[in-house]
């Protein structure tokens, strides 16, 4: 730690050591903000005179101490997860770490589905995932922070399931849930008067309290960050393809075997072995895909990774590690998605039976589940 962080001290909002490295980290505090009295990160001037929120995040064993404390506490605790990459964003053991406390489990970005989902449908699916994790719910509210899909029921959850609680918001990064905590501060949080630092005390680490109209706190916890997602990995100018911010168009492909698909330099698909069969893409619209013969694949790749094949680009490929094989053998009859966490998932429809090798980025999750859509 560098002497201008012990000098800085920490923020008299939230407790966190203060640092003016980067905007990204926890306790960033701008120079020109140092002649201020008392100093608080940017987080906290933002809560303070923005009513508003901001996403920071953590590493794994930093978040899993803060949640440690949780248990002790009389909370509802509202856990935000991603549509989008559920698995990858599912907070892995959060039962054990609330203890008794009651579980409110947002599922964000519904707005992402292609039209015409059935919702009904989507919350059994949602509920039997939850349940396979190990995670018991008192409430899942299916919903769209971004295009305000939901959020009445959300508000409504709140208020059935807080009693006289505070409220503590888990998740992980980018499953947007600093753009929920803003809706909720605005709905619940009377912040339009001048507020001292003191309402706000915040723990010894980086979560920060958020005073509520009856004397309660909505606790913003820092995003955690899993590595095994593809969107922790991929350098910044990467992520706005790999982020859709509006609903996907799937893609379908009739393949024979020994065919492979190529999703930019980010993935790619080959199809072994199995009768002619189809599989849809749910990706990014701004992902391409390219297929190819099998045999002519590595010489492909070689060729044109970072050009036609992109992105990323060849320069910002070099801080992506390189790919790692999963095999999965399709049974017959089965109905399932492979997911690549971080990137979008890939059915398979006919259900034929296949063998399959996925390559994707060293550390990212890839794994087999029941069906989505």
């Amino acid at each position: 730690m560098t002497n201008e962080l012990l000098e800085l001290g920490t923020c008299a909002g939230c407790g966190v050591k203060l640092q003016t490295e980067s905007v990204e980290n926890l306790g960033y505090i701008p120079q020109s903000a140092l002649e201020r009295e008392p100093l608080i990160c940017q987080r906290c001037f933002r809560i303070k005179n923005y009513n508003e929120a901001s996403s920071v995040a953590i590493d794994q064993d930093d978040f899993l101490r803060l949640l440690g404390g949780i248990a002790e506490t009389n909370s509802l605790v509202v856990h935000i997860v991603d549509l989008f990459d559920f698995e990858g964003s599912l907070i892995s053991g959060l039962q054990r770490f609330v203890g008794n406390n009651p579980v409110l489990l947002v599922v964000n970005k519904v707005d992402l589905l292609p039209k015409g989902m059935n919702m009904n449908r989507l919350l059994n699916w949602v509920q039997k995932q939850a349940k396979a994790q190990g995670l018991r719910t008192v409430d899942i509210v299916l919903c769209s922070a971004k295009r305000n899909i939901g959020f009445d029921r959300v508000v409504q959850a709140l208020a059935e399931h807080r009693g006289d609680r505070d409220v503590y918001v888990v998740g992980a990064t980018n499953v947007g849930k600093s753009t929920l905590i803003n809706r909720i501060i605005r709905d619940y949080s009377d912040l339009d008067r001048e507020l001292t630092t003191s309402r706000y005390p915040g723990t010894t680490l980086d979560a920060v309290h958020i005073p509520l109209d009856d004397g309660h706190d909505i606790i913003d916890t820092p995003g955690i960050v899993y590595h095994h997602r593809l969107t922790e990995m991929v350098p910044r100018g990467v992520l706005q393809a790999l982020l859709p911010d509006k609903p996907i168009k799937q893609i379908v492909y009739q393949l024979n075997e020994q065919q492979t698909l190529f999703i930019g330099s980010l993935a790619r698909f080959d199809f072994v072995e199995g009768p002619r069969q189809s599989f849809t893409l749910y990706l990014s619209n701004a992902l391409p895909v390219h297929r190819t013969k099998l045999e002519r694949a590595d010489e492909l790749y070689a060729n044109h990774r970072g050009e036609m094949l992109a992105p990323p680009t060849r320069e910002q490929l070099e801080d992506i590690p390189g790919w790692t094989r999963h095999r999965m053998t399709i049974k017959r009859g089965t109905d399932k998605d492979i997911v690549i966490s971080g990137l979008g998932w890939i059915r398979i429809n006919d259900t034929e039976g296949a063998l399959l090798d996925i390559y994707a980025p060293k550390g990212i999750r890839v794994m087999l589940r029941d069906a989505l859509i």
